[in-house]
């Protein structure tokens, strides 16, 4: 596979490449890249063939969505790229209405990061969490009207659970109006939770399906070792506590990471351990084999990456060339199987069993 190996994203006519730079790293902050290495970062994608660039309004504050469009402005890329960003996290204390899925936080959203990126349009436009408050007529009525004024061209959900995005899509088809497009929901060996409803809902609907956290927050990097199962066991002992002292690092990094859910578990550092024997066989960065499962998996289509350096997107891209076995993929998934929960575990019966023992092939 190539970057310049391009797909619809999902039923619709949007193009995109095999990969998405994320630039939740453009801005201050611990893992902040400045104008220079974000400029770099930038340039490494786009060199490679890459066209789709994803930011959201709360990223370093806003500064992310600032830099990114003072770099697509001073690149004159603008209109050979896909720009994605996201509302719904609050922008703001004290007051409920600049943040979750309403109307007016919405609508502020998007003229926000429309002045903030400098232009006239967003590409892909995401509903970043559920609120768990706004009902779904609202979030499609505004939505809507975003794109009949042409502020968005499509959306998608990120972070939120099958059904509520089902009745959205179910109502828009029946409405005659714009309906989403994809999902953007945390896909990895670590956590593969968007194989039970979300993948199949998003199948069913045509939608694309953009991963985020592929690397699990830098666990499937191999850069962690089973000595973070003390400091995770340490942090959970004072969940309020925002830093491990002794350790000096933040919460992200003492097992309760918001990116990819409780990292540092014996099960998570057991599929760690199944990585790092597949990636020796291929000869590659654990990084890289990573990325490869989750490429392989059916409904992925671009997969969201992020990078502090302009290597790391270099490193990423030479995922796209990894090819993982039969024998290698049945290893790394039986590692990271989920659990049988209810009533998925019921799903598991051969379907002869459903129907007196005949054989019955569903409709494709």
């Amino acid at each position: 596979m190539q970057m310049t190996d391009y797909r619809t994203f999902g039923r619709s006519g949007l193009i995109v490449s095999p990969l998405t730079l994320g630039t939740m790293t453009f801005g201050a902050g611990r893992w902040g890249s400045d104008m220079a290495a974000a400029r770099a970062i930038f340039d490494a994608y786009v060199s490679a063939g890459g066209n789709v660039v994803d930011t959201a309004d709360v990223y370093s504050g806003g500064e992310s969505e600032r830099m990114l469009g003072r770099i697509l402005t001073d690149s004159g890329l603008r209109d050979r790229i896909v720009l994605s960003t996201k509302s719904g996290f609050a922008r703001a204390q004290g007051h409920p209405l600049h943040g979750g899925n309403g109307a007016i936080n919405i609508r502020l959203g998007i003229e926000g990061s429309l002045r903030r990126l400098g232009t006239d349009r967003i590409d892909l436009y995401w509903m970043h969490v559920w609120d768990r408050t706004t009902p779904p007529e609202e979030v499609l009525r505004t939505l809507s009207a975003a794109v009949a004024r042409g502020e968005i061209l499509y959306y998608g959900f990120s972070n939120t659970p099958a059904w509520y995005v089902a009745k959205v899509a179910t109502l828009a088809a029946a409405q005659g109006l714009p309906g989403p497009i994809g999902l953007q929901n945390a896909w990895s060996l670590i956590d593969r939770g968007v194989e039970l409803d979300l993948a199949p809902m998003a199948e069913h609907f045509g939608l694309g399906i953009m991963p985020w956290s592929p690397l699990a927050g830098g666990l499937l990097t191999g850069k962690y070792g089973r000595d973070m199962l003390a400091q995770a066991d340490r942090a959970a002992a004072v969940p309020d506590r925002a830093m491990d002292a002794e350790a000096g690092r933040s919460d992200r990094l003492s097992g309760d990471n918001p990116y990819g859910g409780m990292l540092f578990t014996e099960r998570n550092f057991a599929i760690v351990d199944a990585l790092r024997e597949v990636a020796a066989e291929l000869e590659v960065p654990m990084a890289q084999a990573a990325l490869a499962w989750v490429l392989s998996r059916g409904g992925a289509t671009t997969l969201l990456m992020g990078a502090s350096r302009a290597e790391q997107v270099t490193a990423n891209i030479a995922a796209l060339q990894v090819t993982l076995s039969g024998e290698q993929l049945a290893r790394l998934n039986d590692a990271s199987a989920l659990p049988s929960l209810n009533p998925y575990f019921i799903f598991q019966l051969p379907r002869q069993v459903l129907f007196g023992g005949q054989s019955v092939t569903p409709h494709e």
